[in-house]
């Protein structure tokens, strides 16, 4: 998938579950790719812990052990694995020789990362500005973007990104055509960071396919950009190119998807809002354009969204994954699309770090990593292109 977000694309990702899947695996094939998670989409798709952190975008997979190495696999047509080829990969392969990386996050063909020095490096499709480095043009190794050392998170969309620094400031860069930036411009792209607002107090950001959301340290939960299914959950269908607050002030996290969003609250309870065609708000019905509660459990620990998909943990160490299914990325043994959290496994060691587009990979408290879903291009990273209708363990060693 390109990141053109014109009315052809976005269309083509509205359809239904079956035109998606005919569209997406044909596309895959084509191409010899993978669908992965965002995010991204986004992402958001990025999520840390000690003992690693793992990242899926459209078709590639990227994580960082414990040791703080950096390995990819999957699809790798646009350089996105950062080898310094186009060649796809069924198994991790190690990039560069670098032992200082702290947190990834994938976007739809790239990645963006964070060193333990406050440097932030991106590669892979470059096609509107969203690897930041000033230019249009891609990368097929991690290129740093500026000089800053003190860059603190980032987080990848499907051509977008966006980035917290150290002293609370945000910004973004990348893909602009409906205000998904923040700045307050109508400029259609930007190649480099653009700080969005004055605020020194962000904490989080998150992007999606064409909005993004954010918390500050106040508890307060912001919202941006496309609205057309509620997605910035602001109650109104009304986009917006500059920050949007989101009722209330007990926010903890959030994460978004391509049109929807999830949020934890400091009760540790679980709301969503936006586009619900597959039940990616653990609910059923229509699209929502405020957060509506998913369940009544109060132990939620972290949520991470992708295309039409999202997986959260408790705090008993259960993971849950709920809405599109297609790829089997619910990790229940099926393909059916899930409208309430659905447990994966029986087990109670999942740490907080899971990541979900078509297929998804989670972290154990053991450190080990586990992947399930679609799996064409080898992002499951098992050395097959067989779909896993539930977790198998990943190696790691690099």
């Amino acid at each position: 998938m390109n990141e053109r977000q014109d009315g052809r694309l976005r269309a083509r990702w509205r359809r239904t579950p079956k035109t998606v899947a005919a569209t997406a695996v044909a596309f895959l094939g084509t191409v010899v790719l993978s669908l992965a998670g965002m995010v991204g989409i986004g992402t958001a798709a990025m999520a840390a812990v000690s003992g690693g952190t793992v990242a899926t975008g459209y078709s590639q997979t990227c994580a960082i052990p414990a040791d703080g190495t950096l390995l990819c696999w999957g699809g790798n047509a646009s350089g996105q694995l950062g080898d310094g080829t186009t060649t796809s990969r069924t198994s991790p392969v190690r990039i560069g020789d670098a032992t200082n990386w702290a947190g990834i996050d994938a976007g739809t063909s790239y990645n963006c990362a964070t060193r333990t020095d406050g440097t932030l490096w991106c590669w892979g499709s470059n096609t509107r500005g969203q690897l930041g480095n000033g230019t249009t043009t891609g990368r097929k190794v991690p290129t740093q973007v500026g000089t800053g050392t003190d860059w603190a998170s980032v987080s990848a969309g499907d051509s977008h990104t966006c980035a917290v620094t150290t002293g609370g400031t945000l910004w973004c860069w990348g893909f602009n055509r409906l205000g998904q930036l923040g700045t307050g411009s109508g400029v259609y792209y930007e190649t480099a960071p653009v700080q969005v607002g004055t605020a020194t107090n962000w904490a989080s950001v998150s992007t999606g396919y064409a909005h993004t959301c954010a918390t500050r340290t106040d508890g307060t939960l912001w919202c941006w950009g496309d609205s057309s299914a509620g997605q910035l959950g602001i109650g109104s269908l009304a986009y917006s190119i500059t920050p949007a607050q989101v009722s209330g002030s007990t926010w903890a996290s959030v994460t978004t998807g391509y049109a929807f969003s999830c949020a934890t609250k400091t009760d540790r309870t679980l709301w969503c809002f936006g586009e619900n065609g597959y039940g990616q708000l653990g609910v059923s019905g229509i699209y929502q354009a405020s957060p509506v509660q998913v369940g009544s459990v109060s132990s939620w620990s972290s949520v991470h969204a992708s295309f039409n998909t999202a997986c959260a943990t408790r705090t008993d160490g259960t993971l849950w994954c709920w809405g599109n299914n297609m790829a089997s990325q619910v990790g229940d043994g099926t393909t059916t699309n899930r409208y309430v959290p659905t447990q994966v496994g029986t087990g109670t060691t999942w740490s907080s770090n899971s990541s979900v587009f078509y297929h998804t990979c989670a972290f154990r408290t053991d450190a080990s990593l586990w992947c399930w879903g679609y799996n064409s291009a080898g992002q499951l990273g098992d050395g097959t292109s067989t779909q896993r209708s539930a977790p198998a363990q990943v190696s790691l060693a690099s």
